[in-house]
């Protein structure tokens, strides 16, 4: 059968193939195929003259040359939508890479759409509930908005994206979409095991340009799951919440697709159209008239630039920022989120309203004068401080603990059941924790619970392990020890969270070890001072 459009492959530069056309040139955006069984895909980037045109490879391209003859498909980029692609695993030209049987009930669109027309959006601003105290409480999450997660490895990342998928799937009947940009293959196959495991495959999607694939592939695989993301908001009208991981990816990806296009680079070597093609991707994710799209993503940013301008430009974007602390994981404080450096454009008393806000402060507050006082107390100990700063430390080391909480995609690692915490349970208990209600209640009590009447009903023998497991361990001290803490303040809560451990490999002397401090610098012991007082009388 003679081609309608056929092509002819006249230069191939690694991932950029040069194509003539006798006849009619493609359209921007159009798929092209090539390779001795059309394996090979090119999107059309950009039109040379009147019979050239030059376009981006989404596939490797070994095995081109000069000459090949190639296919004009007619139109874009598509990918699968449908209630057949629940549950399901994909790669960026919709093939399912999960072994499982093929698809059915489905229909392809274009991965290029415009994003919702101001007609249709809602201008109504709408908490996202996630169930998780921390982040209801002091940096909620905007319904139809944008969250940007913040965290290097080990803090407790995917975790938390994990728990954000099952509270919504279980809780509130809605559709997971996760799109995995310039992933790690292992992460995406331990995503999907720990999902299938979870129970929560059914309502969800999973979408990957591994960090092994053409930089084409990577480029357009956001584009590939908003699609998805779209037909579940306007033609199911239901709730997405859409994950991506890692939205820096997506930007690097752009910026190496406009090396090999031959764009002048602008500062610090990223892409001319950064700017527009991260509007692109991000305008779509909005709520309207029909459903909303909330989108959760993970930033990285280069050598912690928060000037950099791939941070900058993501930053324009987003409703809330959640920043994971690594000293907050080491200490057991899961979720291991940073009260002070997170963030949310939702906080305001006009929106959460004016008690929700005010709550909010007063914590922040508290939190903030609590950070203020620990090296005070590392220095002078905690006996040093005014009864009115004792309080506020009690206070924080509560609220700490009871912004904790046990997570239901964890069940398996710590024995301790997930707990779902509505707004309205969590501010009550930050509440009745500043007016003092559980002063005399030990601070492990409020450990990894949900909502605070639970503590009444937390067993002693569980408060007790939650104690050893919040605060590290310290050696313990003679009276008048190191850095003025005194024996009783060194068996403290408040001292045992403030002593950081020594480097490994570094000795402690023996009046730390539990010795007794020596009394002077020239006697040991009383005992000592009797034989030099004998030994200078014979003298």
């Amino acid at each position: 059968m003679p081609l309608a459009n056929p092509g002819v492959i006249v230069s191939v530069r690694g991932s950029v193939v040069d194509v003539r056309f006798d006849g009619y040139l493609p359209p921007i955006y159009t798929v092209l195929r090539t390779g001795a069984e059309q394996e090979i895909v090119i999107e059309v980037l950009a039109q040379l003259d009147a019979r050239h045109v030059r376009g981006i490879a989404l596939t490797p391209t070994q095995g081109l040359a000069r000459g090949m003859a190639v296919v004009d498909t007619g139109g874009p980029l598509l990918t699968p939508v449908g209630k057949g692609i629940l549950s399901r695993m994909f790669d960026v030209f919709g093939n399912t890479i999960d072994r499982e049987a093929a698809l059915s009930e489905v229909q392809w669109r274009s991965v290029h759409r415009a994003p919702p027309p101001l007609a249709r959006r809602s201008t109504k601003s709408e908490i996202f509930e996630t169930g998780i105290k921390i982040i209801d409480v002091l940096m909620p999450l905007e319904r139809g908005g944008k969250a940007g997660l913040f965290g290097g490895a080990g803090v407790g990342k995917t975790v938390l994206l994990t728990e954000m998928i099952h509270n919504m799937v279980g809780q509130h009947e809605g559709v997971s979409i996760f799109c995995g940009i310039g992933e790690r293959c292992r992460e995406g196959e331990e995503l999907y095991r720990d999902m299938k495991a979870a129970g929560v495959l059914a309502n969800m999607v999973m979408m990957f340009g591994q960090m092994n694939e053409p930089p084409g592939a990577r480029f357009r695989v956001g584009h590939a799951a908003l699609t998805m993301a779209e037909y579940f908001r306007d033609d199911e009208h239901r709730d997405v919440l859409l994950l991506v991981d890692n939205i820096f990816r997506f930007i690097q990806a752009g910026m190496e697709v406009s090396g090999l296009m031959g764009q002048m680079p602008s500062r610090l070597g990223y892409q001319p159209t950064m700017g527009t093609e991260l509007a692109q991707l991000e305008e779509r994710i909005a709520n309207t008239d029909t459903g909303a799209i909330t989108s959760i993503q993970a930033v990285y940013v280069p050598a912690d630039d928060f000037t950099d301008p791939a941070a900058v430009h993501t930053f324009s974007h987003l409703s809330a920022s959640i920043v994971l602390s690594r000293k907050r994981a080491s200490e057991g404080l899961y979720p291991a989120i940073d009260p002070l450096q997170s963030s949310s454009k939702m906080a305001t008393p006009g929106i959460v309203g004016e008690r929700h806000y005010t709550l909010a402060r007063e914590i922040r507050r508290t939190l903030a004068q609590y950070t203020d006082l620990k090296d005070i107390i590392a220095m002078l100990g905690l006996e040093q401080l005014s009864p009115a700063d004792r309080d506020v430390v009690a206070r924080a080391r509560r609220l700490e603990r009871f912004l904790t909480q046990p997570f239901f995609t964890t069940e398996q690692f710590t024995g301790m059941q997930g707990k779902l915490v509505s707004l309205a349970d969590a501010l009550d208990g930050c509440e009745r924790i500043l007016r003092d209600e559980f002063k005399d209640v030990p601070e492990s009590a409020l450990y990894m619970i949900g909502t605070v009447d639970e503590v009444k009903s937390k067993p002693k023998a569980l408060i007790a392990l939650a104690g050893d497991t919040a605060g590290a361990e310290v050696p313990p001290f003679g009276k008048g020890g190191a850095g003025g803490i005194s024996e009783t303040d060194a068996q403290s809560d408040v001292a045992k969270s403030l002593i950081k451990p020594l480097p490994f490999g570094t000795s402690l002397p023996l009046w730390k070890r539990g010795k007794p401090p020596p009394q002077a610098l020239s006697v040991a012991s009383p005992a000592d001072a009797k034989g030099a007082e004998a030994k200078g009388a014979t003298r």
